[in-house]
């Protein structure tokens, strides 16, 4: 399985990630974060983004907000060459045992209704469905699955 010999380095987001990493959001989003985004969260000790790095070059990110003791993942991108290959497992399972440490005990996400690989990777860590945020999502609109990990 091709997950299995990806050779991925999972890291604190740095300065020098933000360009690539922008690049990936604007090939995966409709409403994409720019660059000044990703920079900001450079100063915020209250969020941990972390980036994948594979074959050499950014593969993608997720991050989160810690709220009172609650992650709020913000955000999960991966390149459309490195998808299906367990990057943002690998991220997702590193952000949560690091937010474990910093005293975080629930974490929750949105996804998209439509999403079902998303949400499929996010059962399979331990998320569950609690509701539905409705219209959350923009270009195009649509619902947003809120799921919780406690």
């Amino acid at each position: 399985m091709a997950s299995e010999t990806l050779q991925k380095e999972i890291r604190k987001l740095q300065e020098e990630d933000i360009e690539p990493l922008s690049r990936i959001e604007a090939e995966s989003f409709s409403m994409p974060w720019s660059p000044q985004d990703f920079r900001a969260l450079l100063d915020r000790d209250y969020c941990i983004y972390l980036v994948a790095l594979a074959e050499g070059e950014v593969a993608g990110c997720c991050g989160m907000t810690n709220i009172c003791r609650e992650g709020n993942i913000d955000n999960v991108v991966v390149a459309e060459r490195f998808r299906n290959r367990g990057i943002a497992r690998a991220m997702l399972e590193e952000l949560i045992r690091m937010g474990g440490e910093a005293g975080i005990t629930a974490f929750t996400l949105e996804v998209r209704v439509s999403n079902a690989a998303a949400i499929h990777l996010y059962e399979m860590l331990g998320f569950v469905s609690e509701g539905i945020r409705p219209g959350f999502y923009e270009k195009p609109t649509e619902d947003a699955v809120i799921m919780w990990k406690r």
